[in-house]
């Protein structure tokens, strides 16, 4: 088949091991730097062009479409859907899972375990705010932020009213929320390829950081997932309609609790960590759904 990895950067981790997997398995793979596509939106042939050229016909496209290029990233693979591409992440589910305000409400809506969570613009009161989320300690999160950036963990309630204050001094939209303190630092990231967990790790924050992220010092170790951790990284797969994910997990004494879904989990930690090769399972599932081209198409509401 012949293959297109929308990436900014063909010398990521990631994206090199994709293309490795893709040749290894005989198909026919190019790295295509998403924000030098240009598009005919009018036309009633609808083309994506690179460089001065119209891009071949692609049997499908893996997108790797980092957050800061979310809008202009989703257009262009929705291009490639009108073409009757296939898509391994529909562009609709991509958008929808930056979006951590809305990715919250589709999977409380569909009874998966959260963190208590609250979002305000402008509350009037900023103590019931707090009391609401299970009060301090709790955890302040840009609703932009990524890699952990952005993330503040408040002892007090006069600390957490402080931080908020300033954020929204900073007309910055918040998400304050319950911290499981049993989950001690770590989190479980599951990577799930066509409704089922492939792989998962358990990620440590460094020592005083209650962040987990391998790009702040956190380390990884394989991790075996009880029937009820793989159910709710499963579901929460679903709900956000990505058939290619990583599912990020907190251990709480109420059960599992998603923390966040991702669109384009980085392969570099669970790869090295598991062992397994991750990348050609994405071709395998390629191998497998690439006909059904014709159903792009919005999974899950919202």
């Amino acid at each position: 088949m012949k293959i297109a990895i929308l990436s900014r950067n063909p010398k990521l981790y990631s994206t090199r091991r994709l293309k490795e997997a893709g040749e290894a398995q005989g198909h026919e793979v190019d790295v295509i730097d998403t924000l030098h596509c240009y598009m005919d939106i009018t036309s009633s042939r609808p083309t994506v062009r690179y460089h001065g050229k119209e891009l071949p016909k692609y049997d499908a496209i893996i997108p790797r479409i980092g957050a800061s290029i979310t809008f202009y990233g989703t257009a262009v693979a929705r291009q490639f859907e009108m073409m009757g591409t296939f898509n391994v992440n529909e562009s609709v589910a991509i958008s929808r899972s930056r979006d951590k305000l809305r990715s919250l409400q589709l999977l409380s809506r569909k009874g998966i375990g959260l963190p208590r969570t609250g979002f305000a613009s402008k509350p009037d009161n900023i103590k019931d705010l707090i009391k609401n989320v299970g009060g301090a300690p709790l955890v302040i999160k840009l609703l932009e932020g990524t890699q952990g950036i952005g993330v503040v963990l408040a002892d007090t309630a006069k600390a957490a009213e402080s931080i908020i204050e300033a954020f929204m001094g900073l007309k910055a939209n918040i998400l304050v929320q319950e911290y499981i303190k049993e989950s001690g630092g770590a989190d479980i990231r599951c990577l799930v390829i066509g409704g089922r967990v492939v792989a998962a790790m358990k990620r440590q924050g460094a020592e005083g950081e209650f962040r987990s992220n391998l790009h702040r010092g956190g380390s990884a170790e394989v991790v075996k997932l009880s029937k009820t951790e793989r159910e709710t990284a499963v579901n929460a797969a679903k709900a956000m309609g990505l058939n290619v994910c990583g599912v990020d997990l907190l251990q709480s004494i109420n059960g599992p609790m998603v923390m966040e879904v991702n669109s384009s989990p980085g392969l570099e930690g669970i790869e090295t960590a598991t062992g397994k090769n991750i990348a050609g399972m994405v071709f395998d599932f390629i191998e497998k759904n690439e006909n059904n081209a014709s159903n792009n198409k919005t999974r899950g509401q919202g």
